[in-house]
C-alpha cells in the first residue's frame, strides 16, 4: 500500500501519457504512481495495430508483465532503487460533485473519480493527475484536483523554437574581405565569438557583407555561396543557408522549421533530386494526422483515395520543381523517370516500415505532428549513407497532444544542437506569395 505519511507525490496516469511514452512509469523519480484500471482497459483497445501508439500500448503491458510477474499485485510494486510503488487502483464511486458536474460515466470521468479519490485518501500527500490531454486538465482543476502534462521530454530552452539568423553589424570589413578572398576565417580572429556546430550568420560591415557559416570540425568560419538545386534558386539567406546544409554530404540530420510558404520541403526536395546520382533513392514522406481525430478508414474510396488528399502537398511540392523545365527536358523527363522506377518515392509515413534507409535521402515533412519517440525511432532506422531531413512549421501542431514544447520535432532540435552532423535552419520569411506571407502575418 501506498504510505500516507510519505512526503513524496502521487502521481495519477492518464491513458495518453503511456501511449505517448510506455516508459513513463519511470520517469517520476521517488514519487508513487497510481494507475487506474481504467486505463488499462483502455490500453487493451490499442494492443493491435502497426501504428505507433499500438506499439506503446504493447510495450507498456510487456512492462508491466515484467514488473508484476506472478505476484498478487492489489498492494502495489516497487519500481526499482530509488524509484516510488506502482498501484493499480480499481474503480471508485463518483463524489456528489463529480456526479452534478458531470452525468457521463466515460472513461476520462472514472480517471478523475480515482484522482479525487486518492487526494482525499492521502491528503498529507500532493496527488497530481498526469494527462497530456488539456480538457481532462481542466476538467480535474475545476474540482479542486491538480494536474500537469508530461513534461519528461519537452524541450527546455524554449530560445530553439524562434532561432533566427545571428546578424553581426559594423563587422570589420577586412575579416569580410577575407572571406571572399580566402573562403575563411577562423573563429580565434573575432574575440569572444562561441558559436554552435553548423551555426549561420551575416556579416555585415561598412561596405560589405556576407553570408558564412561556422565548421566545427575546423573551428572556421566559410563563406555561404548562393547556389541553386534543380532550378529552385534560394530567395533569402535562409533558403541559402538550407540549400547549403542540404548540398553539403556531412551534415547528415537537417531540421528545417518555418511558417507555411517558407520554402521548406521545396527546398529539401530540391536539393535532393540535384544529389540524385549520390543516393539510390529519394523518400518523401509525412504523418497522417487525420482531421477531428477521426481515423481515415472513415473516408470514403480506396486506399490510395484515402491517403491522397493528405500526400497532395508534396506531389504539388513536386510539381514545382518539374515546371521550372521544359516537358521535353532531361530534369524533366528524369523526374519522371525517378517517380515511375520509385527511386522518388512520396508516401505516408506509416508505409516507410520495414522499408531499407540505407544510402537514401529521407525527406520528413510535417515532422511537428510527430512524437519525440516517434522521431527517435525514424532516425535510428537510419542506414549508412543516410541522410535525414525534418521539416516543420512548430506553430500549427495538429495532434491534440503535442504542443510547442513536447512536439518531436522542437525535441529534436533541442537535443542534437551543436552536434556536427546536424543543422537547424528556421526560415521566417514566407516566398509563396505576397499574398501568403501577408496572410500568415496579419491572419
Amino acid at each position: 500500500m501506498l504510505s500516507k505519511t510519505k512526503k513524496s507525490k502521487i502521481f495519477v496516469l492518464d491513458t495518453n501519457v503511456i501511449l505517448h511514452d510506455h516508459t513513463c512509469i519511470y520517469q517520476f523519480q521517488d514519487n508513487d504512481i497510481i494507475l487506474p484500471i481504467t486505463v488499462l482497459e483502455e490500453l487493451d483497445k490499442f494492443k493491435r495495430g502497426n501504428d505507433l501508439i499500438n506499439f506503446q500500448a504493447r510495450e507498456f503491458t510487456r512492462v508491466l508483465d515484467e514488473i508484476v510477474g506472478d505476484d498478487i499485485f492489489n498492494g502495489g510494486k516497487s519500481l526499482g532503487v530509488g524509484k516510488g510503488r506502482l498501484r493499480i487502483e480499481t474503480g471508485k464511486p463518483f463524489s456528489d460533485e463529480l456526479k452534478a458536474s458531470f452525468r457521463e460515466d466515460i472513461p476520462d470521468h472514472r480517471i478523475l473519480a480515482i484522482a479525487d479519490f486518492t487526494a482525499k485518501t492521502y491528503p498529507r500527500r500532493k496527488t497530481v493527475l498526469i494527462s497530456k490531454d488539456i480538457n481532462l486538465r481542466m476538467k480535474a482543476k475545476s474540482l479542486g484536483i491538480q494536474a500537469e502534462d508530461y513534461k519528461t521530454d519537452q524541450v527546455t530552452d524554449e530560445n530553439v523554437l524562434d532561432k533566427t539568423i545571428t546578424t553581426f553589424d559594423n563587422f570589420d570589413d577586412v575579416v569580410i574581405d577575407q572571406l571572399y578572398q580566402q573562403g575563411s576565417f577562423a573563429k580565434a580572429d573575432v574575440k569572444g565569438f562561441n558559436p554552435d556546430a553548423n551555426e549561420c550568420y551575416i556579416f555585415r560591415g561598412n561596405q560589405s557583407s556576407a553570408l558564412a557559416r561556422y565548421d566545427a570540425k575546423s573551428e572556421r568560419i566559410y563563406r555561404v555561396e548562393k547556389k541553386s538545386a534543380y532550378g529552385i534558386k534560394p530567395r533569402n539567406a535562409e533558403q541559402t543557408f538550407s540549400l547549403n546544409m542540404l548540398m553539403d554530404p556531412e551534415v547528415r540530420l537537417i531540421a528545417l522549421t518555418g511558417k507555411a510558404g517558407t520554402g521548406k520541403t521545396l527546398l529539401a526536395l530540391a536539393a535532393a533530386i540535384e544529389q540524385h546520382r549520390q543516393y539510390e533513392q529519394i523518400l518523401l514522406a509525412r504523418p497522417i494526422v487525420a482531421l477531428s481525430n477521426r481515423d481515415i478508414g472513415y473516408l470514403p474510396g480506396d486506399a490510395n483515395e484515402k491517403i491522397n488528399p493528405y500526400m497532395q502537398p508534396l506531389f504539388d511540392n513536386l510539381a514545382v520543381i518539374k515546371h521550372t523545365f521544359n516537358p521535353r527536358s532531361n530534369e524533366y523527363q528524369l523526374i519522371e523517370e525517378m517517380v515511375k522506377e520509385e527511386r522518388l518515392n512520396i508516401t505516408p509515413l506509416a508505409y516507410i516500415r520495414g522499408r531499407s534507409l540505407s544510402n537514401a535521402f529521407f525527406i520528413i515533412d510535417e515532422a511537428q505532428n510527430l512524437t519525440p519517440h516517434e522521431i527517435k525511432t525514424i532516425i535510428t532506422r537510419a542506414g549508412e549513407g543516410t541522410k535525414m531531413v525534418f521539416t516543420g512549421d512548430l506553430w500549427q501542431i495538429d495532434s491534440p497532444y503535442l504542443d510547442m514544447k513536447s512536439n518531436g520535432l522542437a525535441y529534436m532540435v533541442d537535443r542534437m544542437r551543436n552536434q556536427e552532423l546536424f543543422a537547424h535552419i528556421n526560415l521566417v520569411k514566407g516566398e509563396r506569395s505576397y499574398l501568403a506571407e501577408l496572410a500568415s502575418n496579419l491572419l
